[in-house]
């Protein structure tokens, strides 16, 4: 029962934190903020006209 209960706030949490780095991310995108982001081990600064639209990504991530 205990694990059970710890999955699920697991889950809770691993949703919370994708919900803020999309609306992070997107800030930024609207914005015309540029954010850093780590590729192939080093770290690419990236423009706002650079970030993708990630709208359909993130509602499926609400519904997890």
């Amino acid at each position: 029962m205990i694990e059970k209960n710890m999955q699920s706030k697991h889950q809770q949490i691993r949703a919370g934190v994708k919900a803020a780095i999309f609306e992070a991310i997107e800030r930024h995108r609207r914005l015309g903020e540029s954010i850093a982001i780590w590729k192939d081990g080093q770290v690419v600064v990236l423009t706002a006209d650079q970030i993708p639209a990630v709208q359909a990504s993130a509602e499926q991530n609400n519904h997890v």
